[in-house]
């Protein structure tokens, strides 16, 4: 696509944020400058927005309503960092997550699941899951994730559950997951070591094209930035869609291109490129 640009989606871990978790004033002035073009740069994030907010906050995202949209836990939130208001919250059913954790104990009883819910704010660990975290997991202290019956964490419904084995590693627990064949639910990895499930048809994609209808963008008008498999459906979906450079075949092969490295500020790199060419 070689028309003019009016969003940037961008996921953050392992593509806008560097290994240590933060953008540099370079990319910061880059991001502002798109935006002082009428471009909105939305994060696109498996993050809930209390993580979120730290992020957004060095990167410009939360000064104005205006361009103060994200979309949370991997599509299912559509949130205003801002305003507050809430456009979407597609939901993880009751039955459908007890089907899965039933299904998943007969052959796994060693999963763990977490669940999260109440716009992001909740997160509800089963007993034992702590054991097997750390901090930059979920950025929060594994030691106040607290110890829930797993009837706890499946009693409401949730934007997402997050499943993880001791031993699986995320690729292979996928794999299971996908193998029961189950109806209702949308499993996927991020990076992390663990694998995150969201209700059928909830992925990075249908949350950007929720949020594009609402605002009046067309997905030719859109670039979109990923590094994992839960960016894969919003690179097809997006007109124009750049993979980072460490990203594995198949993210790169559901891309229009390829920035550069994470560490080396490749989404503003390649954000001032589509300045340089008039498409912002």
């Amino acid at each position: 696509m070689t028309g003019p640009l009016r969003l940037v989606a961008t996921d953050l871990d392992g593509t806008l944020l560097r290994s240590d978790r933060t953008v540099n004033a370079w990319t910061r002035s880059v991001l502002d400058a798109c935006r002082a073009r009428d471009v909105l740069v939305v994060p696109v994030t498996a993050r809930q927005p209390v993580s979120l907010r730290p992020i957004a906050e060095q990167c410009g995202m939360d000064e104005t309503a205006e361009h103060g949209w994200a979309l949370c836990s991997n599509g299912a939130l559509g949130i205003n960092l801002v305003s507050g208001e809430v456009l979407f919250e597609r939901l993880l059913a009751v039955d459908v997550a007890t089907t899965l954790a039933e299904a998943l104990a007969v052959d796994l009883p060693e999963v763990r699941f977490v669940a999260v819910r109440d716009r992001g704010d909740a997160f509800v660990a089963q007993e034992g899951y702590a054991a097997m975290a750390s901090f930059t997991d979920h950025h929060r202290d594994p030691a106040s994730m607290g110890a829930a019956a797993l009837s706890e964490v499946l009693a409401e419904p949730n934007l997402k559950l997050v499943l993880r084995h001791p031993q699986l590693a995320p690729a292979e627990l996928l794999a299971r997951v996908q193998a029961l064949g189950l109806e209702g639910v949308e499993p996927t990895v991020s990076g992390a070591d663990f694998v995150e499930v969201s209700a059928a048809g909830v992925t990075k994609a249908t949350g950007l094209a929720l949020l594009c209808e609402g605002l009046g963008i067309q997905a030719d008008q859109v670039a979109a930035f990923g590094d994992a498999h839960n960016d894969i459906a919003m690179l097809r979906w997006a007109g124009t869609s750049y993979a980072m450079d460490h990203a594995d075949d198949e993210v790169k092969a559901a891309a229009t291109g390829v920035a550069g490295d994470h560490d080396d500020d490749g989404v503003a790199r390649t954000l001032m490129d589509l300045m340089r060419s008039g498409r912002i």
